[in-house]
């Protein structure tokens, strides 16, 4: 792995912490995780494989991502206090982070260390047609993961305040 892929990988399992403390719902707390995905995503999604059972693999790990953000999103409490909307990550939405973004790293480490071999005798038996199959199926899980997190929180939201809600934009 590269200094700029430890990074991006750190910065996102890291995020966790941002998460458990409770705070206001504003725009930059849906900002910046989607900005850092959509970075990663320019970054290393250059093409969605579509050849033999690559969409199936794609598929298979959006649907893992949907999952976890989802789960991660019903597992964070939202509570309204006076105007305002609070969120603060639990126990099982931050390991559900966790397992995300650290299995992704687990396998990139895994893929460069050993592994190789075996990816490939799976991509083979199974007709996955390479390395872009897993970067774009990774990437899209990660996309789906925190989006779907997101929404989740955002439409519990709505449902405390009975409308949209209101994201304050927070007090320099």
């Amino acid at each position: 792995m590269t200094t700029t892929e430890w990074i991006t990988d750190l910065v996102l399992l890291l995020l966790v912490l941002r998460q458990v403390r409770e705070g206001r719902l504003t725009p930059r707390g849906f900002i910046l995780p989607l900005a850092i995905v959509a970075v990663v995503a320019h970054s290393y999604l250059h093409s969605i494989p579509t050849g033999g059972n690559d969409l199936v693999l794609i598929g298979t790990l959006v649907t893992v991502g949907a999952a976890l953000g989802i789960a991660g999103g019903l597992f964070t409490l939202v509570r309204r206090v006076g105007e305002d909307v609070l969120v603060k990550a639990g126990v099982v939405a931050a390991l559900l982070w966790v397992l995300g973004m650290g299995s992704r790293m687990a396998f990139q480490l895994w893929s460069e260390h050993g592994g190789g071999e075996a990816i490939t005798r799976f991509s083979i038996e199974h007709s996955i047609t390479g390395a872009d199959a897993w970067v774009a199926a990774f990437v899209l899980m990660a996309l789906t993961e925190v989006v779907t997190r997101l929404a989740t929180i955002y439409l519990r939201s709505r449902a405390l305040t009975g409308a949209l809600p209101v994201l304050a934009a927070q007090p320099a």
